[in-house]
């Protein structure tokens, strides 16, 4: 396959044709690997269209990045100021200011996309 896949069945083929490709031992700069690289590149920009994946909602994503780190969320309090305004953000009661998600950026490495998602 070497054209944009359009349908459904296209993109079944495809993920059919690299799968059997990826269990083939194949080695860099052959026409295998070309083709893998192709099917690859044609899968990830159907998905991309037809399955868009939405950035996590910030207060999650916040979460989810304290857990990854191994810190408590009373930890926010050292970014974000005062105890009482990490537990407002962190139950929806208060929405985050620029300067905090340039905070929680900096310090949690959170892409500020995530951060800056309506919730």
């Amino acid at each position: 396959m070497s054209r944009v896949i359009k349908t459904e069945q296209e993109y079944e083929l495809a993920l059919e044709k690299a799968y059997l490709i990826i269990q083939e031992e194949i080695t860099l700069d052959t026409k295998q690997a070309d083709e893998l690289d192709l099917l690859t590149l044609l899968i990830e920009h159907y998905e991309e269209t037809h399955y868009p994946i939405m950035p996590p909602n910030p207060i999650e994503a916040i979460k989810f990045r304290l857990e990854q780190l191994g810190k408590t969320p009373s930890e926010l309090s050292k970014i974000l100021g005062a105890r009482s305004r990490q537990s407002e953000i962190l139950s929806g009661k208060r929405k985050l200011s620029l300067s905090m998600i340039r905070k929680l950026h900096e310090f949690l490495n959170i892409p500020a996309k995530s951060l800056i998602t309506a919730y």
